[in-house]
């Protein structure tokens, strides 16, 4: 049970997005009368926190994490954790024991909803959140009706290019802070120089990949063929490695490209859409040319890097994925829909029941007004306008999320027990 101790709360804040939003966040938190401290383990954490006297180095490795971790909870009183992702090995431990010792768990991540939302949940996110235990009844009878009023999003939160920018500098500062934090070892399967030469890289591609990715979508769009979209995902992504039956990308890749050759009518193509973050890791063009004319389909699958989905899924005939955010893009346009991994929009008359080859031969259509009772359920609860990236999507999501993260209920109970009455989270 939650922890019912009086104010002052005590928040431990642990790892985050890159950059200045938790330190932005804690300011906003001690606005409201509240304690704030971060525990770091990189020299990524410690730059980007600026606060010496509430910062707590960790040191040691994911042994003797628990301890430290107790310890610090004791001693400082804390009532409340703090977390990005809820599947990294700190964070695991650290969910563990905030359980068994009462604590308010707060968890981000990227927005369900994307581009202009991110996610704030109680005690876990993806598949370990509580929307996978709500059924569509529930959610359905909870949500505001189609004419409630609602802030629209903005044109433009700029967070594509401070994304990769706090990316390179996050793990910049992690290769320096080295000496100090010897023992830290990242959540990803590639080593921190390797993390950082690939974010580098990426940045440095930008302009060549905008062109390429030009030219290969209107080439595509004007070729008038009918195509079906992958929406692929970055293979370290927690969602494709805990909540997803693959443990590496060219599983999906081929099981895709062997459900296109067997269901597919001849004249329809495969397009893979890489994740606008995808940094090189996996050779996508050369492993997929390679796969597709292992099976002959030479000529019909393309691959197309990052960028706008918008104009892409316009004219697609149905989406497939491991379980990425992005499929809610397919869903908001009616576009049949295939999954393979646990995602908190996998309910009944959302994602196709059925086997690969037959969905690509004749796909089921989601039902579209139980979506919209859905996604209209997800933003009044846990999406909040904003963005952990750009200085503007920082403003407006530290004028709302204290408000959340101080309320007795989490989203979902909060939007449950008004029963369907449009509520604003700011």
């Amino acid at each position: 049970m939650p922890n019912s101790s009086p104010l002052p709360r005590r928040f431990l804040f642990l790892q985050g997005p890159h950059g200045p939003f938790y330190a932005r966040l804690a300011r906003a938190l001690r606005g409201q009368g509240v304690d704030v401290w971060r525990i770091g383990f990189n020299g990524g954490d410690r730059v980007f926190w600026r606060d010496r006297s509430s910062y707590i180095p960790y040191r040691g490795d994911l042994a003797g994490w628990p301890d430290f971790l107790r310890d610090h909870i004791a001693r400082l009183g804390i009532t409340d954790l703090v977390i990005y992702n809820d599947t990294r090995g700190y964070h695991k431990t650290a969910v563990e024991i905030a359980r068994a010792v009462g604590l308010r768990i707060h968890v981000f991540e990227e927005g369900y909803i994307r581009p202009y939302w991110v996610t704030y949940e109680r005690d876990g996110s993806n598949g370990h959140s509580r929307l996978m235990d709500l059924d569509l009844a529930q959610i359905r009878a909870a949500a505001p009706p189609a004419d409630a009023p609602q802030d629209p999003p903005p044109a433009h939160w700029g967070d594509m290019r401070q994304h990769m920018f706090y990316g390179a500098l996050y793990h910049f500062c992690v290769l320096l802070g080295r000496p100090f934090y010897p023992r830290f070892r990242g959540h990803r399967a590639l080593g921190l120089g390797q993390e950082f030469a690939l974010y580098a890289s990426r940045i440095l591609r930008s302009p060549l990949l905008i062109v390429q990715r030009w030219a290969r979508t209107r080439r595509l769009l004007r070729s008038g063929v009918p195509y079906h979209v992958v929406l692929m995902q970055l293979e370290h992504d927690t969602a494709f490695q805990e909540h997803s039956p693959f443990s590496i990308m060219p599983e999906f890749i081929d099981l895709v490209l062997q459900g296109l050759a067997a269901g597919a009518p001849a004249q329809d193509h495969l397009v893979f859409k890489a994740h606008p973050l995808e940094n090189g890791r996996w050779p996508l063009d050369q492993l997929v040319a390679t796969r597709a004319a292992a099976l002959g389909l030479t000529g019909r699958v393309h691959v197309l890097p990052g960028g706008k989905l918008a104009p892409l899924m316009a004219h697609a005939k149905t989406a497939v994925t491991v379980n990425s955010t992005a499929a809610h893009q397919a869903l908001w346009r009616a576009v049949p829909l295939k999954i393979f991994g646990a995602a908190i929009y996998d309910k009944p008359g959302f994602v196709s029941a059925q086997d690969l080859q037959a969905f690509f031969a004749a796909p089921t259509p989601p039902d579209m007004d139980a979506y919209h009772d859905f996604r209209a359920f997800l933003l009044s609860s846990s999406q909040h306008l904003g963005g952990f990236y750009a200085a503007r999507g920082r403003a407006r999501l530290c004028a709302t999320l204290p408000q959340a993260m101080l309320a007795a209920q989490d989203p979902y109970q909060a939007a449950l027990a008004n029963g369907g009455r449009a509520q604003p989270k700011g």
